[in-house]
């Protein structure tokens, strides 16, 4: 989190006020077309808790840096890209929990399930705090006093992001092969799927309320991209590491990459146009 907080800036946040509905559209999309998706999937597969409930988190947590990339990649508005990245990495410590708890609520077992690791919305919230929130603020700080410094540590730092998120997904991995032998064509499956809603809804909703194809393509990559990295640190210390929704998160880390890749890709060899 210190290292995408070393890219946001404080302008960040105001370059796009005058673009109100493509910022309201990202918004939209991320917190309330992803996380209904999530539960129309649980209510069709029925999945086991611990699956369902990683589904919730990972749509709960906010964009993976790695969006702005493909949005580049893509031929997006990465401006677009960029500030809703920093919003929802911003503010993610109140609003992942409080997206997480609210919409696994809907389902009673799962709501049981939470309370038998015994954790409540103002624990996630407290840490989330400590976790997400300072270190942002630190990095912001720190790119913003020390700028050259920021340019020259940057790049390692973005390596050594990646390094611990491979690091992340092979232990979990690792110590849920019981899990993984068990579900793996239903983890496999299942997140291919909400990776799909995710990115294919985000752009067909953005494309029904008339906005440019850029911000199509930005929205659905937002919304595709999640920072399934601290989906699995907080897996890691609220969770025990249970091996179901390690499961979800470790995977969605590995196949959002591709999807994205893909989705960009093919997207780019569409011509820009302007929504009538």
């Amino acid at each position: 989190m210190f290292g995408v907080a070393l890219e946001i800036k404080p302008a960040h946040f105001f370059q796009l006020r005058n673009n109100k509905k493509a910022l309201l559209t990202g918004f939209l999309s991320q917190y309330l077309l992803l996380p209904l998706g999530t539960i129309v999937l649980i209510y069709l597969f029925e999945p086991a808790p611990g699956l369902a409930l990683g589904m919730i988190l990972v749509a709960a947590c906010p964009g993976g840096n790695a969006s702005n990339f493909f949005t580049l990649l893509a031929k997006g508005n990465l401006a677009l890209s960029v500030t809703l990245t920093a919003f929802s990495s911003l503010f993610a410590f109140i609003l992942t929990p409080l997206s997480f708890f609210t919409w696994a609520s809907i389902f009673p077992e799962l709501s049981i399930h939470i309370k038998s690791f015994e954790i409540n919305f103002f624990d996630l919230f407290y840490n989330m705090i400590g976790i997400l929130l300072l270190p942002l603020l630190a990095g912001m700080l720190f790119a913003h006093y020390l700028s050259e410094t920021t340019l020259k540590i940057a790049k390692t730092v973005r390596i050594l992001s990646i390094i611990m998120l491979i690091a992340f997904i092979l232990v979990a991995l690792y110590n849920n092969q019981e899990a993984f032998t068990n579900h793996i064509l239903t983890v496999f499956w299942i997140v291919v799927l909400h990776n799909a809603l995710g990115l294919m809804g985000a752009y067909l909703f953005s494309y029904l309320l008339k906005n440019d194809e850029a911000v199509n393509r930005t929205i659905a990559i937002e919304t595709g991209i999640q920072n399934s990295g601290l989906g699995l640190v907080l897996i890691f210390t609220f969770f025990d590491g249970n091996g179901s929704m390690a499961l979800v998160a470790a995977w969605w880390g590995v196949w959002h990459l591709i999807s994205g890749f893909v989705f960009s890709y093919l997207i780019r060899r569409k011509a820009i146009f302007q929504s009538t």
